[in-house]
């Protein structure tokens, strides 16, 4: 059964946060709120959390996770940036954007792209996301909570709870979240090119 942790969307209870993150090191998967919708999280090395995700999402092998970070220096640690990248990304950070970029050797190979050797990043700007990555003092390894057969990712703690209640280890609550998932911009190549337009603007990449 999970636990359902109910914290306050601007400044989440330290208390709070540190069980949840007990959680996590625990090999624990959570559901939690970010800048754009819910998401599943795990810590990097936890292979079975990974595996959890693609069970709950019927995702194959392919998919591409997220690694979800607190701050530009913890993201310039995982992923190769250019100067032109460079501003470009900083410039939209935090913010609910995903950044496809060449991975660096800190990153599992089990995360990469098999061809491509990139991988997504982002940094969320929402407070109580924020404030798990602080406490953590890692990345959080991490997948939009969209469930198969759903249009929309579910907005609603209790009701993640409700319908995850034994795939999932704890549920953090905040209030809604949104329904559209980050919009991916892939710096792979140098140039700018957007894969899925969702809850950030993507014009300043066009």
């Amino acid at each position: 059964m999970a636990k359902y942790f109910d914290v306050h969307p601007d400044n989440p209870q330290a208390r709070t946060i540190g069980q949840a993150v007990a959680l996590l090191r625990d090999g624990g998967l959570i559901a939690y709120p970010t800048d754009s919708c819910f998401a599943l999280g795990c810590v990097l090395g936890n292979r079975d959390g990974l595996d959890r995700i693609r069970d709950i999402r019927h995702l194959d092998d392919r998919h591409h996770f997220t690694l979800v970070c607190r701050d530009f220096a913890q993201l310039g640690q995982l992923v190769q940036i250019n100067n032109a990248s460079f501003r470009a990304i900083r410039g939209a950070t935090p913010g609910p954007y995903t950044f496809i970029l060449p991975a660096t050797k800190e990153v599992p190979r089990r995360l990469q792209h098999p061809k491509k050797k990139t991988v997504g990043v982002r940094i969320p700007q929402h407070p109580v996301a924020q404030a798990l990555l602080a406490e953590l003092g890692e990345p959080l390894v991490s997948s939009t909570l969209l469930l198969p057969g759903d249009e929309e990712p579910m907005t609603l703690g209790w009701e993640i709870k409700e319908r995850l209640d034994h795939a999932i280890d704890a549920v953090i609550d905040s209030g809604e979240a949104g329904t559209e998932p980050s919009t991916v911009i892939d710096f792979s190549e140098g140039e700018p090119e957007i894969l899925r337009r969702g809850a950030g603007d993507p014009s300043r990449f066009e």
